[in-house]
């Protein structure tokens, strides 16, 4: 498993590059505020240039904030977002239904 800045730098550029129809069809720009050791923002867009930026680079639809503990657990497995944010450990802000289209890239 990658660390936050790993995936976000690496992994899923690679995954958005591989596939930029698959990432497109999510629709969306996505901000991460990953806090902690290893942690960062990044924003994602899905939806006009698909691809990572470090940073908010504006335009976020979904904003997603949580702990390194908390990501490390979403990205083994991500279908526990619900269970991170009814613990109050993953908190939505913006449109919160986007956060479900996440699974698509964030999954293997």
């Amino acid at each position: 498993m990658a660390d936050a800045k790993t995936f976000f730098e690496t992994t899923l550029p690679q995954k958005i590059s591989n596939d930029p129809a698959k990432a497109k069809m999510v629709g969306a720009v996505y901000l991460f505020v990953i806090d902690g050791d290893g942690g960062g923002t990044w924003t994602v867009d899905l939806k006009n240039e698909p691809g990572v930026k470090s940073g908010d680079a504006g335009g976020a639809e979904c904003t997603l904030k949580l702990d390194v503990e908390s990501w490390n657990a979403l990205q083994t497995n991500p279908q526990s977002g619900m269970q991170l944010y009814f613990q109050g450990k993953l908190k939505v802000t913006g449109n919160a239904m986007l956060a479900t289209k996440l699974q698509q890239i964030l999954g293997a």
